[in-house]
């Protein structure tokens, strides 16, 4: 008689415990790989490409100020011995991100981990002063740009032995508010990208996303201080996050502890409502 069971969610009992374990199980060490971080010399990204980094990642930092790239791929080589390359690049123009693929399998070879970090959201007055020219830019980069690396990428690591895509998001996707309006709808539309691109590319390729909260990057130091304090009364943790407080996500998904999770949307945002 088989003693295996089902529970409500159509898990297997008998089958989950017979998961690998011991000598086989999964672990955070990305010695070996090699990261690709949009957006990366700056905020969220330049901490996640240091985590990478330090995890035993090579990292290509890629953002449009290509001298601030090589200037912290050079601190990313000296603070953790690994190899790292600095490529100036616009993710809002679809010709560059060819280019910008193709030197990044000419530095390393291969690339197993995308991070599609890089993003923009102008301010504006109100929503009849957004114009085209605003429109189209937030646009471009934060959800064509990311679609385009993330098929040129996704479609070499497919050819080859898999990877890990990370798309970085917004809780402006689920909980828009009137200030971030193009902002937010474009995070929705890579919030649907992560899903989408997870069953394009699976099973070799996982593809995720992390939906962030409000993170005190170099952009917050033009925030009213006070009125932010205010707000974050709100949130469960009461505050802010710092950018470090990203890096355990986006470890997580790059490496093999996250081999079963995929098409996932992951808020990281201090519990905010």
């Amino acid at each position: 008689m088989s003693t295996s069971s089902s529970t409500p969610d159509g898990a297997d009992q008998a089958g989950a415990s017979q998961a690998p374990t011991g000598a086989g199980a999964p672990a955070f060490d990305l010695a070996g790989k090699v990261a690709l971080v949009t957006g990366g010399s700056r905020g969220l990204g330049r901490a996640m490409a240091m985590g990478l980094a330090r995890a035993g990642a090579d990292v290509i930092v890629a953002s449009r100020n290509g001298e601030a790239c090589e200037e912290y791929a050079a601190e990313l080589r000296a603070a953790t011995g690994r190899r790292a390359v600095g490529i100036g690049a616009h993710v809002g123009r679809w010709d560059a991100l060819d280019e910008l693929t193709d030197q990044a399998y000419d530095a390393f070879g291969h690339v197993d981990v995308l991070v599609n970090n890089a993003g923009m959201s102008p301010l504006y007055d109100s929503v009849v002063d957004v114009s085209e020219e605003l429109f189209d830019k937030v646009i471009g980069v934060n959800l064509k740009g990311p679609f385009r690396l993330t098929a040129l990428v996704g479609t070499r690591m497919a050819e080859g032995d898999g990877g890990s895509i990370i798309n970085i998001t917004s809780m402006g996707a689920v909980r828009p508010r009137p200030t971030i309006l193009p902002y937010a709808a474009a995070k929705a539309g890579l919030n649907a990208l992560t899903v989408g691109f997870a069953h394009t590319f699976g099973p070799s390729v996982r593809v995720n996303a992390i939906m962030a909260g409000t993170f005190l990057t170099d952009v917050s130091k033009a925030w009213d201080a006070e009125a932010f304090a205010q707000r974050a009364q709100g949130f469960a943790a009461k505050r802010g996050g710092d950018p470090e407080e990203i890096v355990g996500a986006a470890l997580y998904l790059a490496s093999d502890l996250s081999s079963y999770t995929t098409g996932a949307v992951i808020p990281v945002d201090g519990g905010q409502p």
